[in-house]
């Protein structure tokens, strides 16, 4: 996918009051930046922010950390974000590759919305739910692991099935076809074009 500048990206993104910067500081204490002790929830490649934005409007009890490593995107949440105030949402520009770096066992539960399936198979160590990034979740959930993960894309979907189960997952919820599903779901960006394109949109929940 090619990403588009955005003109004064850099600056946008420093001014904004969602944007943690040096989130490696509040490293096992973000409940300091809320000012509770609610949930927190992490979204691993936010995209442009439609998910995380509702989902801490629908759930304003829950603590929402949006992270994404590319500014061109990220900004674009940022923007969507001009007029709403929401006390329980935060933002972070990182590569996720480094997660442990900035949280450590104070998160509840992880989207992974439609990630890179990075399909070649040399690959696969790059795939947020292979068992090199499963290790890393590891150190930052507070007490049991919980992941919701939803994709298009049927060969990842199988991996990460795979993936979980190898590393002592067990799965709570299952779909092959979500929108045709009874589930409580708020759609990505991405998510809406694959559903106009009649895609199926997989999802798993699993926890440990």
């Amino acid at each position: 996918m090619r990403l588009k500048n955005v003109k004064g990206a850099k600056e946008i993104i420093e001014a904004s009051s969602y944007i943690i910067k040096e989130p490696e500081r509040f490293k096992g204490n973000y409940k300091k930046i809320f000012g509770n002790d609610n949930e927190i929830h992490v979204e691993i490649g936010m995209g442009k922010g439609d998910f995380i934005i509702k989902m801490a409007q629908k759930y304003p009890n829950i603590n929402f950390i949006g992270i994404e490593m590319f500014d061109s995107v990220i900004v674009r949440a940022i923007q969507k974000l001009k007029d709403i105030e929401l006390d329980n949402l935060k933002l972070i520009r990182f590569d996720a590759t480094n997660i442990e770096e900035i949280f450590k066992k104070e998160i509840d539960t992880v989207y992974l919305n439609f990630s890179d399936p990075w399909p070649k198979n040399r690959h696969e160590h790059r795939r947020l739910t292979s068992h090199r990034f499963l290790e890393k979740y590891d150190s930052i959930f507070k007490e049991n692991n919980h992941i919701i993960q939803k994709t298009d894309n049927r060969k990842l979907f199988e991996f990460s099935i795979i993936s979980y189960i190898d590393y002592g997952y067990k799965i709570k919820n299952i779909s092959l076809n979500l929108h045709e599903d009874d589930y409580d779901n708020v759609e990505t960006e991405y998510e809406k074009k694959f559903i106009s394109l009649k895609y199926p949109i997989y999802m798993i929940e699993v926890y440990k």
